[in-house]
């Protein structure tokens, strides 16, 4: 009988190490003190104040249209990302909208761009001109002052200036933007 008792001793011992073999990893993963695994840091998105905007004046033209790029410098300190089309629209002198907000050209579609620290993305602008419309259509042709442009997703502007002749309706459409690239 001693035999028997000292054998059922040795299984249920080894029966418990086997069991703290098995949950003492999951334990160690559970708990605060252990080193947890961490994700690279996501790019964080660029915000406005440390991009500079500006437009490359050398535009092509074709039928009735210019296009010129549209560009966007990250000067932040770090690189940062991108994705979607700026929204804009033309202004006068003294920062008032003139006609239409920008229509946004989806060929081709947008996606995230990461920009490196003094690193530069572009976003392709059409113009169409202002008297290809009928009055009608355009209202009075006007020259607005530039553009005021905010960077895909961000809730603040820069004007870029830019004079250019402008339709004071907003039923003419002159200004089409594609995403950032």
């Amino acid at each position: 009988m001693n035999l028997t008792s000292r054998t059922a001793r040795r299984v249920a011992v080894a029966a418990a190490v086997a069991c703290a073999a098995l949950v003492a990893p999951a334990i160690a993963l559970a708990s605060p003190a252990s080193p947890a695994r961490t994700a690279a840091p996501a790019t964080p998105p660029c915000e406005t104040p440390g991009l500079v905007e500006w437009l490359d004046t050398n535009g092509s033209g074709a039928a009735g249209s210019t296009f010129y790029t549209m560009n966007f410098t990250n000067l932040s300190g770090h690189a940062c990302t991108l994705n979607g089309f700026p929204f804009l629209f033309a202004v006068s002198l003294t920062g008032k909208q003139i006609g239409s907000d920008a229509t946004f050209n989806h060929h081709p579609a947008p996606r995230t761009v990461t920009i490196g620290n003094g690193k530069t993305v572009t976003a392709q602008l059409q113009i169409v001109v202002a008297q290809n419309y009928s009055k009608s259509l355009c209202g009075k042709v006007v020259t607005a002052a530039g553009l005021k442009v905010f960077p895909p997703n961000q809730q603040r502007a820069k004007i870029i200036p830019f004079p250019f002749s402008a339709c004071e309706s907003t039923h003419a459409q002159i200004l089409t933007v594609g995403a950032v690239r």
